[in-house]
């Protein structure tokens, strides 16, 4: 009984999870919607759109994960994903797209999905030396 709650709430946390990443992709679309249609926006559009939503199917693709191997290796490409789409939503920032106000609870969001990543890795894999790394935003 008490293994089939734990189940029931490890299921629930992660279709948690999972649901701050549809709507964190959601809201990477809109910003990248928004860019000018200059030269610079569109390529940063479709650069943050892509990392951004990738994110979320790669989490879908990691719950389905055939071995803990696979389930490690797939969080580690949401983790890549995420490292990417903080760098393109700080370089809209940068080139004065957008103002840091603005970006501000996305990138924070960015940082907090990073965080839940890294601390996956750490409790799913504590026999394995992890080399997981991500950078600290400042956020």
């Amino acid at each position: 009984m008490l293994k089939a709650l734990a189940m029931t709430v490890d299921r629930s946390k992660g279709v948690e999870i999972q649901q701050r990443f549809i709507q964190f992709g959601a809201r990477v679309s809109r910003v990248a919607n928004t860019l000018p249609r200059t030269q610079e926006g569109r390529h940063i559009s479709q650069q943050v759109m892509r990392s951004g939503l990738a994110a979320s199917s790669n989490y879908a693709e990691a719950r389905a994960a055939e071995s803990r191997a696979d389930f490690i290796h797939k969080l580690r490409i949401v983790l890549k994903e995420l490292n990417e789409t903080q760098a393109w939503l700080e370089q809209i920032v940068a080139n004065g797209l957008f103002s840091r106000d603005k970006m501000s609870a996305l990138i924070a969001e960015n940082q907090e999905l990073c965080w839940i990543i890294a601390a996956f890795d750490q409790d799913s894999a504590p026999r394995y030396q992890s080399n997981l790394r991500f950078r600290d935003f400042g956020v």
